[in-house]
Protein backbone atom coordinates (compact mmCIF):
# COMPACT_ATOMS: atom_id res chain seq x y z
CA UNK A 1 0.00 0.00 0.00
CA UNK A 2 1.39 3.41 -1.00
CA UNK A 3 0.07 6.87 -0.32
CA UNK A 4 1.35 10.62 -1.72
CA UNK A 5 1.29 14.05 -1.25
CA UNK A 6 3.44 16.97 -3.01
CA UNK A 7 5.07 19.08 -0.95
CA UNK A 8 5.56 22.85 -1.52
CA UNK A 9 9.56 22.56 -0.31
CA UNK A 10 12.70 21.28 -2.20
CA UNK A 11 14.11 17.69 -1.54
CA UNK A 12 16.60 18.64 1.02
CA UNK A 13 13.70 19.69 3.36
CA UNK A 14 11.75 17.18 3.08
CA UNK A 15 14.95 14.68 3.24
CA UNK A 16 15.86 16.44 6.59
CA UNK A 17 11.86 15.23 7.56
CA UNK A 18 12.02 11.62 6.48
CA UNK A 19 14.82 10.87 7.63
CA UNK A 20 14.51 12.03 11.69
CA UNK A 21 13.20 8.83 12.88
CA UNK A 22 11.66 10.43 16.06
CA UNK A 23 9.55 12.80 13.75
CA UNK A 24 7.07 9.56 12.97
CA UNK A 25 6.45 9.02 17.04
CA UNK A 26 5.25 12.75 16.92
CA UNK A 27 2.43 11.95 14.07
CA UNK A 28 1.55 8.21 14.68
CA UNK A 29 -1.14 7.12 17.22
CA UNK A 30 0.85 3.72 17.25
CA UNK A 31 4.70 4.71 16.95
CA UNK A 32 5.17 5.63 20.72
CA UNK A 33 8.81 6.46 20.79
CA UNK A 34 11.70 5.25 18.90
CA UNK A 35 15.89 4.96 19.59
CA UNK A 36 18.94 4.29 17.12
CA UNK A 37 20.88 0.88 17.94
CA UNK A 38 24.62 0.31 18.30
CA UNK A 39 25.57 3.83 18.45
CA UNK A 40 23.96 5.15 15.00
CA UNK A 41 23.17 8.81 15.26
CA UNK A 42 21.40 9.10 11.73
CA UNK A 43 20.30 6.92 8.75
CA UNK A 44 22.99 4.82 6.64
CA UNK A 45 22.25 0.95 5.26
CA UNK A 46 22.59 -1.46 7.99
CA UNK A 47 21.77 0.82 10.81
CA UNK A 48 19.35 0.04 13.29
CA UNK A 49 16.31 1.48 15.22
CA UNK A 50 14.11 0.24 17.70
CA UNK A 51 10.39 1.51 18.40
CA UNK A 52 8.06 1.30 20.92
CA UNK A 53 4.47 0.64 19.72
CA UNK A 54 1.11 -0.03 21.21
CA UNK A 55 -2.27 -0.38 19.45
CA UNK A 56 -5.62 -1.10 21.29
CA UNK A 57 -5.69 -4.58 20.38
CA UNK A 58 -2.53 -5.96 20.34
CA UNK A 59 -1.47 -3.58 23.50
CA UNK A 60 2.56 -2.78 23.34
CA UNK A 61 5.56 -4.60 21.89
CA UNK A 62 8.89 -3.40 20.49
CA UNK A 63 10.31 -3.38 17.06
CA UNK A 64 13.63 -3.43 15.35
CA UNK A 65 14.10 -1.75 12.22
CA UNK A 66 16.91 -2.00 9.99
CA UNK A 67 18.19 -0.08 7.25
CA UNK A 68 17.64 -1.65 3.98
CA UNK A 69 17.73 1.46 1.26
CA UNK A 70 19.51 5.02 1.40
CA UNK A 71 19.68 7.16 -1.79
CA UNK A 72 20.54 10.94 -0.48
CA UNK A 73 17.31 12.99 -0.90
CA UNK A 74 15.67 9.59 -3.04
CA UNK A 75 14.47 6.97 -1.26
CA UNK A 76 15.31 5.98 2.39
CA UNK A 77 13.82 2.18 2.81
CA UNK A 78 14.02 -0.20 6.30
CA UNK A 79 12.57 -3.11 7.23
CA UNK A 80 10.74 -4.57 10.61
CA UNK A 81 11.25 -7.31 12.94
CA UNK A 82 10.20 -8.46 16.22
CA UNK A 83 12.81 -7.37 19.12
CA UNK A 84 11.21 -9.75 21.72
CA UNK A 85 9.93 -12.80 19.60
CA UNK A 86 6.05 -11.90 20.72
CA UNK A 87 4.86 -12.35 17.37
CA UNK A 88 7.20 -14.28 15.25
CA UNK A 89 9.15 -16.42 18.21
CA UNK A 90 12.22 -16.37 19.67
CA UNK A 91 14.29 -16.21 15.81
CA UNK A 92 12.72 -13.10 14.09
CA UNK A 93 14.85 -12.28 11.09
CA UNK A 94 15.41 -9.38 8.76
CA UNK A 95 15.19 -11.39 6.24
CA UNK A 96 11.46 -12.49 6.58
CA UNK A 97 10.61 -8.83 7.90
CA UNK A 98 7.17 -8.35 9.55
CA UNK A 99 6.54 -5.08 7.38
CA UNK A 100 9.01 -3.10 4.88
CA UNK A 101 8.46 0.64 5.11
CA UNK A 102 9.49 3.25 2.37
CA UNK A 103 10.00 6.66 1.73
CA UNK A 104 10.26 8.32 -2.05
CA UNK A 105 11.31 11.94 -2.72
CA UNK A 106 11.33 12.90 -6.71
CA UNK A 107 11.59 16.57 -7.58
CA UNK A 108 8.65 18.29 -8.93
CA UNK A 109 8.05 21.91 -9.89
CA UNK A 110 9.00 23.97 -6.76
CA UNK A 111 8.83 20.81 -4.61
CA UNK A 112 9.13 17.63 -4.05
CA UNK A 113 6.53 14.36 -4.43
CA UNK A 114 6.64 12.26 -1.31
CA UNK A 115 5.47 8.48 -1.55
CA UNK A 116 5.37 6.41 1.73
CA UNK A 117 4.74 3.04 1.14
CA UNK A 118 4.14 0.06 3.38
CA UNK A 119 4.37 -4.12 2.62
CA UNK A 120 3.29 -6.06 5.48
CA UNK A 121 4.65 -9.87 5.73
CA UNK A 122 6.27 -12.40 4.47
CA UNK A 123 6.74 -12.41 8.91
CA UNK A 124 4.56 -12.63 11.40
CA UNK A 125 3.55 -9.36 13.20
CA UNK A 126 0.65 -8.25 15.23
CA UNK A 127 -2.00 -8.53 12.78
CA UNK A 128 -0.76 -12.58 12.82
CA UNK A 129 -1.90 -12.91 16.55
CA UNK A 130 -5.51 -11.01 15.42
CA UNK A 131 -5.77 -13.39 12.50
CA UNK A 132 -4.53 -16.57 14.56
CA UNK A 133 -7.48 -15.19 17.40
CA UNK A 134 -10.18 -15.30 15.22
CA UNK A 135 -9.35 -17.32 11.33
CA UNK A 136 -12.72 -17.11 9.76
CA UNK A 137 -12.44 -13.34 9.39
CA UNK A 138 -9.06 -13.02 8.24
CA UNK A 139 -10.00 -11.06 5.49
CA UNK A 140 -12.26 -8.54 7.23
CA UNK A 141 -8.70 -8.14 10.05
CA UNK A 142 -6.39 -7.61 6.88
CA UNK A 143 -8.94 -4.63 5.40
CA UNK A 144 -9.35 -3.17 9.22
CA UNK A 145 -5.41 -3.14 9.67
CA UNK A 146 -4.68 -1.84 6.07
CA UNK A 147 -7.25 1.01 6.60
CA UNK A 148 -5.51 1.78 9.72
CA UNK A 149 -2.04 1.93 8.35
CA UNK A 150 -3.56 3.89 5.74
CA UNK A 151 -4.68 6.80 8.34
CA UNK A 152 -1.63 6.76 9.45
CA UNK A 153 0.66 7.26 6.40
CA UNK A 154 -1.80 10.08 5.44
CA UNK A 155 -1.10 11.38 9.07
CA UNK A 156 2.53 11.25 8.64
CA UNK A 157 2.62 12.67 5.28
CA UNK A 158 0.12 15.82 6.06
CA UNK A 159 2.37 16.32 9.02
CA UNK A 160 5.59 16.03 7.07
CA UNK A 161 4.00 18.54 4.23
CA UNK A 162 3.15 20.85 6.73
CA UNK A 163 6.64 20.94 8.89
CA UNK A 164 8.35 21.19 5.30
CA UNK A 165 6.02 24.19 4.14
CA UNK A 166 6.25 25.63 7.34
CA UNK A 167 9.83 25.72 7.09
CA UNK A 168 9.86 27.18 3.76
Amino acid sequence: MACEVYVEAAPPRVWELVTDIHLPARLSTELQRVEWLGGAARPALGASFLGYNRHPRIGEWRTTSHVTELREQRVFGWVVTDTDGRFAGPDSDATVPASAWRFELTPEATGTRLRQSVRIGLGRSGLSLVIDSDPEREEEIVAVRLDQLRSNIESALRGIKTLAEEAG
